[in-house]
């Protein structure tokens, strides 16, 4: 006997493109979108354009000149525009974005996923957390080094005032994402209205630039400098870093004010600021030239510039700060790592939440890489690996999803999908060239972040089937029950399994050592779902066996926090009578040793018992009250 409750979303209210986001929300949206999702590439164009000069042949020429910043034009163009804006940001897991949401997707167009579309999301999630580490350590340290110009005597105090300022920005994430996006979306605004008046200032002088917008001048580049053309595209290659964030964070505002954002503001004074760049070059000896961004400011500005830039690549950081979050959050939900506190710091928008474990862990690698780097053309090489291996893998799941989820046919896929793979390639092959120069630090940290996501999914596994051997079925253990009953106390019990089919180990020890049933159990089995939320109506499965026992399986969303409490409440509607004041929940507490094991992978056990030791305590996780709870230990030989 199945039911399901009746209850929907209120009336009256219109929905935009994002579950929780109203109409009346927009301009708000747009304005936080601003300063938690663009404020990243938004600060591209400090180092961007340097550091490709730098990596040119000198460009003393002027078709050397227009042939960089075109290359940096048609990036933002085809990458951020055309791939990100009008095709990733539609292949949202229901308003969800990020490398594990389309997983999910990609996964859900097969009856039977294979292993290496997960083996992608592993790999595509553990390189966003090596891009998570660099981004706000080049940053804040490119726009602090402003200060060498304005009073090159404070040069010693860069990287100290670096530290104190990334230190501050982790601070305050614990005030969430809105409260965050308030004070930083008014000042990313101001932060591109002066990028695009001063670039429009020096356009002005020199339009012969606006010729850049050929592309023949870029690929005449590559073609006439073909000893240097990785080089250069690892250069032009940062200013598009910080597009994984646009996607990642998409659950956070929704596809509509990302779009309207790029297209009204972020876009126009990103061109208008990279061909200022170039007008400030073509008009100036390259000689004298160290960093054009600054140097193109007015003296009377130069100062206020230097402020405004500081406080955008604080904000710039905001991105994958948020980006890790909601990947962690998916992760966990996904049974991908363990379970970690998630704190939600907005009661309207579910999807904006903190996560005090990964801030931590993020602050303390930040500020180790800038001590260990100290400045930004040190990271710049640092720089890259990660966020093209994250492009590149949203390419491939993207292609997928075109595929088998929208049923496109292969020959559009493949038409869509081959420039856009040809284009990341190139970007991923030459950032892999800076990896002995410090690319490693990110492709470390990814190879972490993979080996350990990877030991607990084998480790899960493993204590999944040992589990599975030595239970009793379920339906055969009712059954003896109900022919030989033990004692019954009054009150209800809430037996916590995560196997559907067989007996929960916390009720077989209750009858082993307390030899009592309470007169209603219920075993309870949570799931996750491949969407991001599933509403209430589809939430709960109520199955009465008899009278002594019912199976309530509720599932949540991989973006939802598992609500136990909330669920039952739930469950109530469907006929289930409880009074939480006399129910017990009854949870197993496995205790895992490791038994001798040998061959290539015995390290795995090792590193899956340390991850399930420092996993949030079920209890938190599933807000159940602390009071109602009885953990029954167990002992598990791996």
């Amino acid at each position: 006997m199945t039911q399901t409750s009746s209850t929907g979303p209120a009336a009256g209210v219109v929905a935009t493109d994002h579950p929780g986001h109203t109409n009346k929300d927009f301009p708000i949206l747009v304005l936080g979108a601003l300063g938690v999702v663009y404020g990243d590439i938004g600060t591209s164009p400090i180092y961007a354009f340097r550091q490709a000069l730098a990596a040119g042949p000198g460009a003393q020429s002027t078709a050397e000149v227009l042939g960089l910043l075109s290359l940096i034009i048609w990036a933002l163009t085809i990458t951020v525009t055309v791939k990100y804006i009008f095709f990733v940001t539609r292949a949202d897991n229901k308003g969800e974005g990020g490398t594990l949401s389309l997983m999910a997707l990609a996964r859900s167009g097969f009856t039977r996923a294979p292993r290496w579309i997960t083996a992608l999301g592993v790999v595509g999630a553990a390189l966003f957390f090596g891009d998570a580490i660099i981004t706000p350590a080049i940053s804040v340290l490119s726009a602090v080094e402003g200060i060498e110009i304005v009073a090159p005597q404070f040069s010693r105090f860069v990287v100290p005032i670096t530290l104190v300022i990334i230190v501050g920005l982790f601070m305050v994430q614990r005030f969430g994402t809105a409260g965050v996006s308030r004070v930083f979306g008014p000042v990313t605004a101001v932060w591109f209205l002066c990028l695009g008046i001063s670039g429009l200032s020096h356009i002005v002088g020199n339009p012969e630039v606006l010729w850049a917008v050929n592309p023949a001048y870029g690929i005449n580049f590559l073609i006439g400098h073909p000893g240097i053309a990785t080089v250069v595209l690892g250069a032009v290659f940062l200013a598009v870093t910080g597009v994984e964030g646009l996607y990642v964070d998409l659950g956070h505002f929704g596809r509509r004010p990302l779009v309207v954002a790029w297209f009204s503001l972020v876009f126009p004074c990103l061109l208008l600021n990279y061909f200022g760049q170039g007008a400030f070059v073509l008009s100036h000896d390259l000689s004298t030239i160290s960093h054009p961004f600054f140097e193109m400011q007015p003296e009377w500005a130069l100062g206020p510039m230097v402020g405004l830039a500081t406080c955008a690549t604080i904000i710039a950081s905001q991105a994958v700060i948020t980006g890790a979050y909601s990947l962690t959050q998916q992760a966990a939900a996904l049974n991908m790592i363990p379970r970690m506190t998630v704190l939600h710091t907005s009661e309207t928008q579910s999807g904006q939440i903190y996560m005090p474990q990964v801030n931590t862990i993020l602050m303390v690698l930040v500020l180790a890489l800038v001590i260990g780097f100290g400045s930004s053309d040190s990271l710049s090489n640092a720089y890259g690996i990660a966020v093209s291996g994250v492009m590149l893998v949203t390419v491939v799941l993207l292609g997928i999803v075109m595929w088998r989820v929208w049923r496109w046919h292969p020959v559009a896929v493949a038409m869509v999908m081959v420039p856009f793979l040809a284009i990341d390639l190139a970007f991923f092959g030459s950032n892999v060239l800076k990896l002995f120069q410090g690319g490693w630090v990110p492709a470390a940290t990814a190879l972490v972040v993979a080996i350990l996501m990877g030991s607990w999914m084998a480790g899960r596994k493993r204590l999944a089937e040992k589990t599975r051997r030595e239970e009793v079925p379920l339906e055969f253990l009712v059954e003896n029950l109900v022919k030989k009953r033990p004692t019954i106390v009054p009150g209800t019990a809430v037996f916590l399994t995560s196997d559907i089919e067989g007996a929960p180990t916390a009720l077989l020890h209750s009858l082993k050592h307390y030899k009592v049933l309470h007169e209603h159990n219920v075993i309870l089995t949570v799931l996750t779902s491949a969407s991001p939320r599933v509403s209430d109506d589809e939430k709960i499965h109520f199955e009465g066996y008899n009278d002594l026992f019912s199976r309530v399986v509720v599932t949540f969303g991989y973006m939802e926090t598992p609500n136990i409490p909330k669920a039952l409440a739930l469950a109530r509607k469907l006929g289930w009578k409880f009074d939480i004041m006399s129910t017990s929940f009854f949870l197993s507490r496995r205790s895992l040793k490791r038994a001798e094991r040998k061959g290539p992978w015995f390290w795995q056990d090792r590193v899956f018992i340390a991850l399930a030791r420092n996993a949030t305590d079920a209890t938190e996780y599933f807000h159940i009250p602390t009071g109602r709870v009885v953990e029954i230990g167990t002992q598990v030989l791996l």
